[in-house]
């Protein structure tokens, strides 16, 4: 496994189960994280990172990666960081 030189961030909040599949993925694959909890009432700043309003998004600042799409994310994870 790859340890990342930076951590990786995920936007999220804890209802969602997308985001839920997300940080079950990365805990799997033994890998830190911070999670950034995002009101579902304000995205401000998930837009600021994203351009978008919808959780979750992954950000890894190894690769100079924004990522939206659990699916997406998960994928991305298994390819690079497993």
């Amino acid at each position: 496994m790859t340890n990342p030189k930076e951590m990786l961030e995920v936007y999220q909040f804890e209802g969602c189960p997308f985001c839920r599949k997300v940080r079950q993925k990365m805990t799997e694959l033994g890998l830190d994280f911070i999670a950034r909890q995002v009101d579902s009432e304000d995205r401000t700043r998930v837009e600021k990172v994203s351009g978008q309003s919808n959780v979750p998004v992954l950000v890894d600042p190894n690769n100079d990666t924004v990522m939206p799409e659990s699916d997406d994310i998960v994928e991305y994870l298994e390819e690079h960081y497993s």
